[in-house]
C-alpha cells in the first residue's frame, strides 16, 4: 500500500453508505464498505475532529491499541469539543478497503481525557496485517495500517523496526518521519522527547511558521500540554509515520521539564503538579494500553513486547523513579555518593521486573528500550573522571546492576536501543565501566535526534574530542538527523543509520550514513 494512500485517507464520505448502529463484535458491519478513492474525494471541513490522525500500538500476539483524539479545534480550550461523553465507532478489517471486518465497537470519548479514545483490540490472528479507522458523528477518520506480533512460541524470521526520539517542534520539521513512513517495518520504539516544555516563538522557531498567541507561554496545566500535543501532531510527517506502524512509546525530560529526576527539579525544586499534568497529557496522545493512564499510583509504562521466540523488547521508564542524581544534574566529576546500592535509574519495582523478565526470557534477541545512554562517557580521560550525570553515568551501581543481571542469567544477545543525545553512538557495553578491561557484554546504539538541534553543528565539536578517552565507543557523529533502522534475524543484527541533509524543509533527501551488525552470540558492533 503506498505512503500517500495512508497519509491522505479519510475523511470526507457518503454518508448514505454508512448502516445505522455499530456491533461491538466482528460479523455486523459498523461502516459501510469505503474504498481509498472515495475516502479522499472530497476536502475535509474546517472543523474535521480527526486533525491528529490515528495511531497503534504495543501490538501483542493477538491485538494491539489503537488511538485517536477528537479536537476539531487545535488550540481551543477542550479542544472544540462539548464538555461531555461522546461515543465514537472504530473497526478492525483484513484488508484496507474494509471488505473483511474482524473487529468493530463503539468507545467513549471522555472530556477527563480531552476526547481522546484508547481501544485494546484482542482475539486477532497472530502475525497478522490489519486495518483499522473511527468514525464521529458521519465524519471518518483516517485509515491506519499496524500488525500483531507473532505467537509468543513461532520460530520467527526478521524483525524490521526503527526507533527515534528528540523532535523539537522549533528545532526544525520531519522529513525523517516522511521517509519512514515509506519504510517496510514492524514495529517503531520512540524513546522519549516527544514533544518540549518550551513556548512556541510567534514565528515558529526554525519552521517559520506562524503560531497562535496562547503557544507562546511554557505549558504549566494540563490544557496547554494538551495543545502543545496538537501542535507537534499536526505535522503531517508524523502523523503519517504513526498511521502506518504500531508504535512503542516511553517518554525521556522534555516531556515534563529538562533533565528532572523523579518529582524533582533543578530548577524549582518539586514539580510534582507539573509532572502530574504532563503525564497526563502523555497518555491522552499516545497509543499505550491502560496501565499507563494516570491513577493514584502514578502511570506505569514500563512494558515487555514480544515477537515470537525471535526477541525479546523491554521498554524502560527511567524518569518517573529514577533517584535525584547523587554528584549533580549534569557535567560532574564521579564519586561515591553514586555507588550507594539505594541509588536507582528504574526504582526498585521496575528493576525487580526487569530483572526477573530477562532471567526467564527464552529470546534469540533481549532489546531494552532505553530513555538515556548506558555506557559510560568519560569527558577528560586521564585528567579525572568529568561524566554526565543525567544519564546511566550518574547511576553507576544501577548500570552494574543491569550488566550483572545480563550475565548472571545468561541473557542471549543483549542490545541497547537509546535516545536523548542528538547525536549517534555505537558503543560497547562493558560489565564494569570503572575496569576497562572488563568483557563486553552487550551493544549500544544510540540514535540522534528527529529535529532537535536543527542543522546546527553543536555536538559533533563538543563531543568529537571526548571519544578518544572512550576506546569502548565504536563510532560517533554529532551533526546530523534521522532515525536509525533495524532488522534482527537468526544471524545477526543490522543497523543503518537514516540521516537527512536538513530540517530546514519537510522534503528533505535521506541517505544511509553508516550500517553496523552485530553477530549473534558475540556483543559488539562492526561497521559495515
Amino acid at each position: 500500500m503506498s505512503r500517500s494512500y495512508l497519509h491522505d485517507q479519510a475523511a470526507s464520505v457518503d454518508r448514505r453508505r454508512f448502516l445505522t448502529g455499530v456491533a461491538t463484535v466482528a460479523g455486523a458491519a459498523a461502516f459501510a464498505q469505503l474504498s481509498a478513492g472515495e475516502a479522499t474525494a472530497a476536502p475535509r471541513p474546517a472543523d474535521y475532529p480527526f486533525q491528529l490522525g490515528v495511531a497503534s500500538g504495543d501490538p501483542t500476539s493477538s491485538g494491539f491499541v489503537l488511538w485517536t483524539r477528537l479536537v476539531p479545534l487545535l488550540f481551543e480550550p477542550g479542544g472544540g469539543m462539548p464538555p461531555k461523553a461522546v461515543s465514537v465507532d472504530w473497526q478492525v478489517a483484513e484488508d484496507a478497503q474494509f471488505r473483511r471486518i474482524v473487529r468493530a465497537g463503539a468507545a467513549r470519548a471522555l472530556p477527563s481525557l480531552a476526547h481522546s479514545v484508547h481501544v485494546e483490540v484482542d482475539g486477532l490472528r497472530p502475525d497478522g496485517e490489519f486495518f483499522y479507522r473511527f468514525r464521529y458523528r458521519g465524519e471518518v477518520s483516517p485509515v491506519g495500517r499496524t500488525r500483531t506480533a507473532p505467537d509468543v512460541r513461532a520460530a520467527v524470521g526478521s524483525l524490521a523496526f526503527a526507533f527515534a526520539s528528540c523532535q523539537s517542534w522549533t528545532a526544525g520539521y520531519y522529513p525523517s518521519f516522511r521517509h519512514m513512513a515509506r519504510e517496510d517495518l514492524d514495529l517503531v520504539l520512540h524513546l522519549g522527547d516527544y514533544v518540549y516544555e518550551g513556548g512556541i516563538p510567534a514565528n515558529g522557531g526554525y519552521r517559520r511558521t506562524p503560531t497562535p498567541s496562547i503557544l507562546r507561554a511554557a505549558p504549566r496545566d494540563l490544557e496547554r500540554w494538551r495543545m502543545q500535543y496538537a501542535l507537534y501532531k499536526s505535522d503531517p510527517d508524523l502523523r503519517a509515520a504513526h498511521a502506518r506502524f504500531p508504535w512503542a512509546v516511553t517518554w525521556d525530560d522534555h516531556e515534563v521539564q529538562n533533565d528532572y529526576a523523579n518529582t524533582q527539579s533543578q530548577y524549582e525544586g518539586d514539580i510534582g503538579a507539573l509532572r502530574a499534568a504532563a503525564y497526563q497529557a502523555w497518555y491522552e496522545h499516545q497509543p499505550v494500553r491502560a496501565p499507563a493512564a494516570p491513577g493514584p499510583n502514578g502511570p506505569r509504562i514500563y512494558r515487555r513486547l514480544r515477537w515470537g521466540r525471535l526477541a525479546q523488547i523491554d521498554v524502560v521508564d527511567g524518569r518517573q523513579y529514577r533517584s535525584i542524581p547523587p554528584r549533580g544534574w549534569g557535567e560532574a566529576d564521579a564519586g561515591p555518593e553514586a555507588y550507594h546500592p539505594e541509588v536507582t535509574m528504574l526504582g526498585g519495582e521496575q528493576e525487580r521486573w526487569l530483572y526477573d523478565g530477562l532471567a526467564a526470557s527464552s529470546a534469540q534477541w533481549n532489546v531494552l528500550a532505553s530513555n538515556v545512554m548506558l555506557a559510560r562517557l568519560d569527558h577528560d580521560g586521564p585528567a579525572g573522571d568529568r561524566l554526565w550525570h543525567d544519564a546511566w553515568d550518574g547511576f553507576p551501581a544501577a548500570r552494574n546492576r543491569l550488566t550483572d543481571a545480563w550475565v548472571r542469567h545468561q541473557v542471549s544477545n543483549p542490545v541497547v536501543v537509546t535516545g536523548d543525545w542528538h547525536s549517534t553512538f555505537v558503543n560497547d557495553v562493558l560489565r564494569d565501566f570503572d575496569d576497562p578491561q572488563s568483557p563486553v557484554v552487550a551493544t549500544e546504539f544510540v540514535g540522534t535526534s528527529i529535529s532537535s538541534n536543527g542543522d546546527g553543528k553543536v555536538y559533533g565539536p563538543y563531543y568529537g574530542p571526548m571519544i578518544g578517552f572512550n576506546p569502548h565507543i565504536k563510532f560517533f557523529d554529532g551533526d546530523r538527523r534521522g532515525y536509525v533502522r533495524c532488522k534482527l534475524d537468526a544471524s545477526g543484527m543490522r543497523t543503518d543509520l537514516q540521516m537527512v541533509t536538513t530540517v530546514s524543509r519537510a522534503d528533505a533527501p535521506e541517505s544511509t550514513f553508516g550500517s553496523f551488525f552485530v553477530e549473534s552470540g558475540r556483543p559488539g558492533a562492526h561497521q559495515i
